[in-house]
């Protein structure tokens, strides 16, 4: 089923409490727009708009959804606001706060807390742009943060089942932001077998192409492999359905084996593993590997530049490739 193009809301509209700025990113599955509180503070509202199912027009509010579509529709809706409700109980420095969600408009919002920065995949390209790369420690320490707030999504009983660099944001003070959960979504795909399959290539663990293999921690810990092979080696992780073809992973994996400790790379490698069972099974576990000094010190060869300073919510679609929603 083709995607269409959907209108977002006006610019100075009153939702709710807020009035929105702007669209900021847009995708697939939602809108997300900078908007203003009644006290006047920044936050991000994000609107449940899945392009294959529903469309509206310019000047519109309602969106559109065709009969056939409608029972699938209802299904994301009422997943969309589950998945807001349990994110509103997590208070994790390293997950994005939300701080309210509200039908409007035969759909639902999720409001989350707005903060200044930018993308890890604009930090990858801008370093990539320099002839530079993370180093190790940064690399170790950004991703300890995203393993704590994974930890604790997992603990909560919940997946993200959309993690790639487009989706954790760094603070101005290179502190990670995990965006943009996938729960939701993937449980359309499994309602809903004719559309399109609402994941990034690169980034999607192999479990999330069947409808008959189970997900969990292990799902999203192949997504934070292929978000640290994206810092380490500067390039898109090639899809799994690439890699039982011929895997070229490995040959990366042999060129940055001088830049980065071995047990980093092999951490990596093991997150990435085809099979399920043979990732870490937790990533608590990873957080050990990542938190231990490396056995030897790596030799760079491109020094890293600190996360600059950028505007807010920047990136969530563009550089690394297809992004199939968001």
């Amino acid at each position: 089923m083709a995607a269409q193009n959907n209108a977002p809301l006006p610019d100075g509209l009153e939702i709710a409490g807020y009035r929105i700025v702007k669209k900021i990113a847009s995708g697939g599955f939602s809108i997300v727009y900078l908007a203003y509180d009644a006290e006047g503070n920044a936050v991000a509202i994000k609107e449940y708009l899945p392009s294959q199912l529903a469309l509206r027009a310019p000047g519109e509010l309602i969106p559109v959804v065709s009969k056939p579509n409608l029972p699938v529709f209802r299904i994301g809706l009422k997943c969309f606001f589950e998945e807001g409700r349990a994110l509103a109980r997590i208070v994790h420095p390293n997950v994005v706060r939300v701080v309210n969600f509200f039908r409007a408009h035969e759909t639902v919002y999720m409001v989350m807390a707005y903060e200044s920065g930018h993308t890890l995949q604009d930090h990858i390209a801008r370093l990539h742009a320099k002839g530079s790369r993370m180093g190790e420690a940064s690399i170790r320490q950004l991703f300890n943060g995203v393993c704590a707030g994974v930890r604790e999504v997992h603990a909560n009983k919940l997946l993200h089942l959309d993690l790639k660099p487009a989706n954790i944001y760094l603070r101005v003070d290179g502190s990670p932001l995990l965006l943009d959960f996938g729960a939701a979504r993937q449980t359309i795909n499994l309602d809903a077998p004719m559309l399109a399959p609402m994941y990034t290539p690169g980034f999607a663990a192999p479990e999330l192409y069947g409808r008959a293999i189970a997900l969990g921690p292990w799902t999203d810990i192949y997504s934070i492999g292929a978000a640290m092979y994206a810092c380490m080696t500067r390039s898109m992780p090639p899809p799994v359905e690439a890699r039982k073809d011929e895997d070229r992973t490995e040959a990366q994996f042999a060129r940055i084996a001088g830049s980065y400790s071995p047990e980093l790379v092999e951490m990596v490698r093991a997150c990435m593993a085809l099979d399920p069972l043979s990732r870490p099974q937790s990533v608590f576990s990873m957080q050990k590997v990542l938190q231990a000094a490396p056995t030897l010190a790596p030799q760079l060869d491109a020094a890293e530049e600190a996360p600059a300073r950028a505007g807010g919510w920047r990136g969530l679609v563009g550089r690394f490739g297809r992004k199939a929603s968001n």
